[in-house]
């Protein structure tokens, strides 16, 4: 299939884009990566009356590290995040154990962090992230730049806080302590599938107790959601040796938090190849076993005694 006619502008500035999404007088869509846009396009579900290229904004096609965040321009492929060096410290780790997951090479070369956040599929493994880390989006309009948190910026699948004159141009995490260990776990049917659940976790620990936890759920309500119940469960609870992998005692907090997770934050719905009952379960074992994860990683970097990825 083809998709319908459209006009194509390739702006040379962020403030030429920002004209460009304002004035188009019809439905106008953002070209980056376009792995989710032209696949759209081809099915005849999107009919953007303007396509605004924006691979010409060298600008965007950058990656800024501050005292204490992090900024990821609109034009950063998934790829860069593979190696866990590529950010410093337990959040490059997060990123790289993450963006594995997404799609194939190919689609991981050419498509956007962003581009994530633009699309705001329920089953973004970055948009949960986000949403768990208090991480920022950046928007221009016709009225400036303005920011908006990820746990105010998402509305429903393919819906957000983003006006159609608006271009998103970054988006901004806090950078993690070297405390902090982190885990990302997913689940599908197959390879070729989307997540039907994904967990992400950071877990700052100090002698042994769980001083803060972030939790991150991917495909499991109509948004990203962050699992505030059990993460207020681990606060001020220990955090024993785990092996990855082993199974996980019911009454130890992280099988707790993943029972919680499971019946207070997530909102799954049925599916044709996962009941109700069988998607909460899968939400539970996954948060368990993401956090013996976070936790075994936040061992192995205080027995290297620094920062860095082990």
């Amino acid at each position: 299939m083809k998709p319908a006619a459209f006009d194509y502008v390739v702006p040379r500035t962020v403030p030429e884009a920002v004209e460009a999404l304002g004035d188009s007088g019809r439905e106008a869509q953002v070209l980056a990566g376009g792995q989710s846009l032209i696949l759209e396009m081809h099915l005849e579900r999107v009919h953007p009356g303007l396509v605004v290229d924006i691979n010409r904004l060298p600008a965007l096609d950058e990656m800024r590290v501050y005292d204490h965040s992090l900024r990821v321009g609109a034009l950063v492929r998934h790829q860069v995040f593979e190696s866990p060096r590529a950010v410093p410290g337990p959040l490059g780790t997060l990123f790289s154990r993450a963006v594995v997951n997404i799609a194939h090479p190919p689609i991981r070369a050419r498509g956007t962090m962003v581009g994530s956040f633009a699309w705001a599929h329920p089953a973004s493994e970055w948009c949960a992230i986000g949403v768990a880390l208090d991480a920022d989006v950046e928007l221009h309009g016709p009225d400036g730049a303005r920011e908006v948190a990820a746990r105010d910026y998402f509305h429903g699948p393919y819906r957000t806080a983003r006006r159609p004159e608006e271009l998103i141009t970054s988006v901004r995490y806090p950078l993690l302590g070297d405390d902090t260990g982190v885990g990302f776990l997913e689940h599908r049917r197959t390879h070729f599938c989307f997540a039907q659940v994904a967990v992400a976790a950071a877990l700052a620990i100090g002698d042994g107790v769980i001083r803060e936890a972030r939790i991150g759920l991917v495909n499991c309500a109509d948004r990203p959601v962050r699992a505030r119940a059990a993460e207020q469960l681990l606060t001020g609870a220990e955090a024993g040796p785990l092996p990855v992998g082993h199974r996980i005692p019911e009454g130890h907090p992280f099988a707790r938090a993943g029972r919680t997770a499971a019946a207070e934050d997530a909102s799954p719905v049925a599916e044709p190849y996962a009941d109700l009952e069988y998607r909460r379960q899968a939400i539970a074992v996954l948060v368990a076993r993401t956090l013996s994860q976070a936790a075994a990683d936040q061992r192995s970097r205080a027995a290297a005694g620094k920062g860095d990825p082990p």
